[in-house]
C-alpha cells in the first residue's frame, strides 16, 4: 500500500508539472531599441504554456504593478500563471524595465512581449487574433496605453485592468507612478497623451476592470472613468467594484473577494 500511494504521488507531481511549461526570454538580447538609465535592468518575459491539448489559442501578457519603481512580480505576475493554463490560456509575465521619466522605456517593453507572443504563435497554439493585455496599479497604466496607443502586431485584442492608474492628470493620478514614468516636472502635452482615459476610440479593445471602494492609493475614479468613456465609445467593458480591500491584492488569498473575483474574470474571459 505504501508504494502505491508513493507511485500515486509521483504520478500527481507528473501531472502538475507538465500541466504549464515555462519558458524565459530576453526581450532585446541584449539590444533595446529604447535604452534605460540603468544599464543592469534587463526586459523579461517569462512565458508559461498550458499543455498542448489543453490550449484554446488565448494568451495575455501580465504588466505586474509597482509605480514604475519596482514590480509585484509575485502575486501580480507569476502567481496568475496557473489560473490561466487551467483554462488553456498562454501567459507572459512581463518583467519591464523602470522609465526613471523615460517613458518610452516600459512601453517599448510591453510592446515587444505583444509581438513576441504573436510571433511564436505557431510553435506557442496561439491565435494571433487572441491575444491581451493585463495589469495591476501602474502596470494597469503601461497595459491601458498598449491598449489605447500601440498599433500591429503590439496591439492587444482584450485588456484587464486590475485597481489601475489611469489617468496622469495631477488631481487624480498616483504621483509616484506619475513621477517615475513622465518626470516631476511632466509636459501637459504628456500628461495628456498618457491619461489613457481620453484615449479611448471606438476601436479600443474590450476590457475587464476591478478595483476597490476604498482603495486609498489609486483613486477609484481612475478606473471607473476610463470604464465611462469605453461605455461611451461602444467598447464592450465590465466593471468590478469590490466593497473593500484597498489596493494591491492582486492574486492574494486574503483578498476578502478572492474568489468572487476569479469567477467574474473567469466568467469574463468566457464570454468572448
Amino acid at each position: 500500500m505504501k508504494k502505491l500511494l508513493i507511485f500515486l504521488a509521483m504520478i500527481a507531481m507528473a501531472v502538475n508539472l507538465s500541466a504549464q511549461e515555462k519558458i524565459e526570454i530576453d526581450l532585446w538580447k541584449g539590444k533595446p531599441i529604447e535604452k534605460s538609465k540603468d544599464k543592469n535592468d534587463v526586459a523579461t518575459l517569462y512565458v508559461y504554456l498550458p499543455q498542448a491539448k489543453r490550449a484554446c489559442g488565448r494568451a495575455v501578457v501580465i504588466c505586474p504593478g509597482g509605480a514604475y519603481e519596482a514590480l509585484a512580480m509575485d502575486h501580480e505576475g507569476h502567481d496568475w500563471a496557473e489560473f490561466f493554463t487551467r483554462q488553456g490560456i498562454a501567459v507572459g509575465v512581463l518583467k519591464y524595465r523602470m522609465p526613471h521619466g523615460k517613458k518610452e522605456v516600459p512601453i517599448s517593453d510591453a510592446e515587444q512581449a505583444m509581438r513576441v507572443m504573436r510571433a511564436n504563435a505557431k510553435h506557442w497554439h496561439i491565435d494571433t487574433n487572441d491575444v491581451g493585455i493585463m495589469g495591476f496599479s501602474a502596470g494597469g497604466h503601461l497595459a491601458s496605453t498598449i491598449a489605447t496607443h500601440s498599433k500591429g502586431d503590439a496591439a492587444p485584442n482584450f485588456q484587464i485592468l486590475f485597481y489601475p492608474v489611469i489617468t496622469m492628470d495631477p488631481e487624480f493620478t498616483h504621483k509616484g507612478s506619475h513621477d517615475n514614468l513622465l518626470g516631476e516636472k511632466a509636459k501637459k502635452k504628456d500628461e495628456l497623451n498618457y491619461s489613457n482615459d481620453i484615449q479611448v476610440s471606438r476601436t479600443t479593445p474590450r476590457a475587464f476592470i476591478c478595483l476597490s471602494d476604498d482603495d486609498d492609493c489609486v483613486v477609484p475614479a481612475n478606473g471607473v472613468n476610463y470604464y465611462f468613456e469605453l461605455y461611451k465609445h461602444d467598447v464592450p467593458a465590465t466593471l468590478m467594484v469590490y466593497p473593500d480591500g484597498n489596493h494591491g491584492w492582486g492574486m492574494k488569498p486574503s483578498f476578502a473577494y478572492h474568489l468572487e473575483m476569479l469567477m467574474n474574470l473567469k466568467a469574463w474571459l468566457g464570454s468572448f
